[in-house]
């Protein structure tokens, strides 16, 4: 298979080829990105290696600061119990007088 034509069809022309040094880091090697990759792939201190058999793919690691759904929905109940509901006078709505027209 001829991964130059994959990498093309996949990646639609938009990629950018460059070869990078592999460098002593301490007892490991790495290699370093470029700034520009990191800024424009929103790359933090951490990023998710993936092992495929076209090659070794780097996306973004989840921020570690993010909430999950479970910590999002306690902090929205604290938020509420805090400063009340903001939303509590939409329930005004159910006295408009539209429920008792004849559909």
């Amino acid at each position: 298979m001829d991964l130059t034509k994959l990498s093309l069809r996949n990646h639609c022309n938009y990629m950018k080829t460059q070869t990078l040094k592999i460098v002593q880091i301490g007892n490991s090697r790495g290699v370093r990105l470029p700034a520009a990759w990191i800024s424009r792939y929103h790359l933090g201190d951490h990023v998710i290696a993936e092992a495929h058999s076209e090659g070794l793919w780097l996306r973004p690691a989840p921020d570690a600061g993010a909430l999950s759904w479970e910590a999002t929905a306690q902090a929205m109940a604290a938020e509420t119990r805090a400063h009340g509901d903001e939303f509590a006078d939409l329930n005004s709505v159910a006295t408009d007088g539209l429920d008792s027209l004849d559909r």
